[in-house]
Formats: structure tokens, C-alpha cells, sequence
């Protein structure tokens, strides 16, 4: 992927949009300063080079049945690359696994698991998790309130600009 430099202009965009990606480009051209054509193509070269990856919407786990939420410190017997990718796979196919991340330390792999209640996880754990090829073990952690939920990354509107990379600036 080619990497670019982003001026202020794209960063309010990267900004307004993280906050609402449902805003119309006429009203993310006026928070941006620009008019809708160029804010436009702007959106459209960040999309391209990778900036903005998708547009979701933030649904309410609890009004859908999905009342738990647990964090699972998971340990592999072997670390090697194949193996990784392998339990890597396997994850991808639970849908009750909503994030994978792979850790440095004693753990391998903290994984983000939904479920309707303690029930399905339990069946989750014992049924697919403990029974993965190369599961050495499990540490669960049972989420009991989440008090702060932000998605992305802080994005400073008024530093100067930032250099992603090389030299190279976004083709707009």
C-alpha cells in the first residue's frame, strides 16, 4: 500500500467521518472547509489508499440477545507461524468472536466473544475454543460494564502534517 501525507482537510474528514460515517458529503464538506466535488474525491483517495477501511453500523448487542461479553486470554501449544495463522483461520470462522488480536507475552491471542448468556459461552468455550487444534489454554474474563466505547483512533485535526511514510501526497 502506498503510504501518503494527509493535510488538515483530510483529517477533519477522517475525523467527521469516524464520528458519523452516515454524514452527507455536503455536510462533511462544510465541517471540512471545502466544497462537495473535492470533498468527494478526498474521501474517495482516502478510501483507495487505505485510510478508511469500511462503514459500519454500531449495533446494540443487548437489544439483539447478545448480553455477554467475555475477554479470552487464549495459550497455544506451538507459536510457530503456521500454527498462528492456523488458530488465526479457525477464529475467523466463529461468528461469536467479534475481535482477534494476537499478543506479545505469555498469552497468544486475546479474543472479544459475545454470547447470549453464560450458557453459549460455556458451550462456545468447551465445544469450539478448548477443542481448537493447538488450544494449550483458556483464561476467561467476564466483561461486567463497558463505560467507554470509542472506535478508531484519536485524530488531531490541527497538528501539522502528518508523514505516513513517504514523501508521496495523496492524489486528489
Amino acid at each position: 500500500m502506498r503510504r501518503t501525507k494527509l493535510d488538515k482537510i483530510d483529517r477533519q474528514i477522517l475525523a467527521d467521518l469516524q464520528d458519523d460515517g452516515r454524514m452527507t458529503n455536503v455536510e462533511l464538506a462544510k465541517r471540512a472547509g471545502i466544497s462537495a466535488p473535492p470533498c468527494l474525491r478526498r474521501v474517495r483517495a482516502l478510501e483507495e489508499n487505505g485510510f478508511i477501511r469500511g462503514y459500519h453500523a454500531d449495533v446494540n448487542a443487548e437489544m439483539l440477545g447478545y448480553g455477554v461479553t467475555v475477554f479470552a486470554f487464549v495459550g497455544l501449544v506451538s507459536q510457530a507461524e503456521a500454527d498462528l495463522k492456523a488458530f488465526e483461520s479457525q477464529v475467523s470462522g466463529w461468528p461469536l468472536v467479534r475481535e482477534c488480536n494476537m499478543l506479545q507475552g505469555e498469552t497468544d491471542f486475546l479474543l472479544k466473544i459475545v454470547a447470549k448468556d453464560l450458557d453459549s459461552y460455556n458451550r462456545f468455550l468447551t465445544q469450539e475454543l478448548t477443542a481448537a487444534n493447538n488450544v494449550s489454554h483458556v483464561k476467561s474474563a467476564i466483561g461486567i460494564r463497558n463505560s467507554k466505547r470509542s472506535f478508531g483512533v484519536p485524530i488531531d485535526v490541527e497538528e501539522g502534517d502528518d508523514e505516513y511514510g513517504s514523501e508521496e501526497a495523496m492524489d486528489i
